[in-house]
């Protein structure tokens, strides 16, 4: 049966657009250029200048935007590279599909985005990157994380696959590290109509690469120059994510606004509701709340007709990909990370949620959890 709050309303976002969006595919399929070209070049413009960056490089999807963006910053087999325990495995495979090796620091108690004192006892001699996580559109503390890496000589890759618009003290996420990685999954903040991803940075070489290793190690065709991939925004999609573009910042302010409601009407309840430092400026991909008994707090709201999710309920160490790595073993515990997959639980959020179904998704809650 249909619920009566769904998590997210996709098809409204396009509802909203869909003569502009209708246009510009029809403007596409009309063009005879369906390989990048004038449409992907034009997303690319405006969005790096959206995030505030030089340069903006479309692949395929967000994973390879991650594996692209570190081969591209010179991350090579047998390196080690920094990754949050708690996260989307897609960080961890980015890791892994360069011959890398993951090795998980735990997050923050507060904010769930990795945690920089932590970072440095993890560094090694064979360390070569960072990737800190944005996770559920919270800016992770780069203001920390930076100097940790230019210290020891480590370049930077944010995962920004959650955190279209999110800024750090008043800086959009997009420039600040070596390269930023993002998605553009249909159910992320800009979104596409498939799958689609980007890679951001201001440095000309990183970009310059970027652009050879998403088109079969080639600048110019049938000379290939090194060991690349077949990786490329489709026009199409790059064509419906400009129409989107100019809508993300109002998109992202209802967000904001449904999670004000969150954090106002739900404090005091007995769970434990999203911390946002004063130097952060998120936007809610995510609403994560957590409590010790989520999975019947999740069935009482499903009886109320509220749809929610779990972002994750397993976490990358506990994967059966990663067990011959050694990390199921209690020489690597985790503690934070795996008690988070067990607590947390995602309210519906999203810019076409109306009023009415955020005070149904407040009054649920507080019932639940006095059931």
């Amino acid at each position: 049966m249909k619920p009566a709050v769904p998590f997210l309303d996709l098809k409204a976002a396009h509802d909203e657009l869909s003569n502009e969006i209708d246009s510009a595919l029809l403007r596409v399929a009309r063009s005879g250029w369906y390989i990048l070209g004038p449409e992907v070049e034009t997303f690319e413009l405006a969005f790096a200048a959206y995030c505030e960056a030089d340069h903006a490089i479309g692949v395929g999807n967000g994973l390879d935007a991650l594996e692209l963006a570190l081969r591209a910053v010179g991350v090579k087999a047998g390196d080690e590279v920094i990754v949050p325990s708690n996260t989307f495995i897609a960080t961890w495979l980015a890791v892994s599909r360069c011959g890398a090796v993951p090795v998980p620091v735990e997050p923050n108690e507060f904010t769930y985005n990795i945690d920089p004192s932590r970072i440095e006892a993890a560094i090694t001699p064979r360390t070569s990157a960072i990737i800190p996580v944005h996770l559920y559109g919270q800016p992770a503390d780069m203001d920390a994380i930076i100097p940790i890496a230019r210290k020891h000589g480590l370049k930077v890759v944010e995962d920004a696959a959650q955190a279209h618009g999110a800024r750090i003290n008043g800086l959009r996420i997009g420039k600040m590290a070596d390269a930023v990685a993002w998605s553009f999954y249909p159910g992320k903040n800009l979104g596409a109509l498939g799958d689609g991803g980007a890679v951001t940075t201001s440095d000309a070489d990183v970009a310059d690469t970027l652009r050879m290793l998403r088109n079969y190690g080639s600048r110019r065709k049938y000379e290939n120059e090194v060991l690349g991939v077949n990786s490329r925004l489709d026009p199409l999609q790059a064509a419906a994510l400009a129409v989107k573009l100019g809508c993300l910042d109002a998109w992202n302010a209802r967000r904001q606004s449904v999670a004000k409601r969150y954090l106002d009407e739900l404090a005091g309840e007995p769970l434990t509701l999203p911390f946002v430092p004063d130097w952060a400026d998120p936007v809610w991909h995510l609403f994560v709340i957590r409590h010790p008994d989520r999975d019947l707090l999740q069935k009482r709201l499903a009886e109320a007709g509220i749809e929610t999710l779990i972002h994750y309920p397993i976490p990358p160490h506990q994967q059966a990909v990663y067990a011959s790595c050694g990390f199921l073993s209690d020489a690597t515990p985790m503690p934070l990370a795996q008690r988070f997959s067990a607590e947390v639980l995602s309210l519906p959020i999203g810019p076409h949620l109306t009023d009415d179904h955020v005070s149904q998704v407040i009054s649920a809650v507080r019932q639940s959890l006095r059931s």
